[in-house]
């Protein structure tokens, strides 16, 4: 069962991200702000939801939320400043976007840099925890999916609809045959036998 808050604090925001773990395609990062009575039985961690439950949530978060933000770390920052700091980066800069200031931020996952002088908690596992998070997850993965989507219309080969830019043996396979693209991670080991190469 997600609960509402941690804190004490009534404009507390969830903040979570998406694609951390792909090898083509931008980190997508998401805060949300819920009102005190927001409810929804679908509401749960994105990754153990449908694709249609994910998308069925998506407008209503976004209409019943006090305040959403969405930001997206596209590949070539990510190589620049590694993946860990673009996830938080696209959370500072989600929070950025709120239209209200939260008094309180709660972070799935257990690393975070500080957002201004804005207390913040991380929580492992916190998607499957507090509701905020949740959404922040279903809008962040929402997002994310959909650009996949819209870049597969230029790479087919690649299936990025399917496999939204992960690791998969497809994936790689049409790696392996097509070469990278402008939309894959330099930094990102692409090919297991990369490694071999290297020595």
């Amino acid at each position: 069962m997600l609960k509402l808050n941690y804190s004490k604090f009534s404009l507390e925001a969830g903040t979570d991200e998406a694609g951390r773990g792909c090898l083509s395609g931008p980190v997508v990062a998401a805060a949300v702000i819920l009102p005190k009575d927001f409810k929804h039985d679908l509401l749960n961690d994105s990754k153990q939801l449908s694709e249609k439950k994910r998308e069925a949530l998506r407008p209503y978060i976004e209409k019943h939320a006090l305040a959403f933000g969405v930001a997206f770390v596209y590949q070539e920052e990510v190589d620049e400043i590694n993946v860990l700091q673009a996830s938080i980066t696209g959370m500072h800069r989600s929070i950025d976007q709120l239209k209200m200031i939260p008094e309180y931020i709660i972070v799935d996952g257990n690393k975070f840099r500080d957002y201004k002088d804005i207390p913040h908690k991380t929580i492992v596992k916190g998607d499957a925890k507090f509701m905020s998070i949740a959404a922040a997850s279903v809008l962040a993965k929402t997002y994310r999916d959909e650009y996949m989507a819209m870049i597969h219309q230029e790479f087919p080969m690649y299936n990025w609809k399917k496999n939204k830019g992960y690791p998969t043996k497809e994936h790689r396979n049409a790696i392996r045959e097509f070469g990278a693209t402008i939309h894959h991670r330099k930094t990102f080991k692409l090919l297991p036998e990369q490694l071999k190469l290297e020595l």
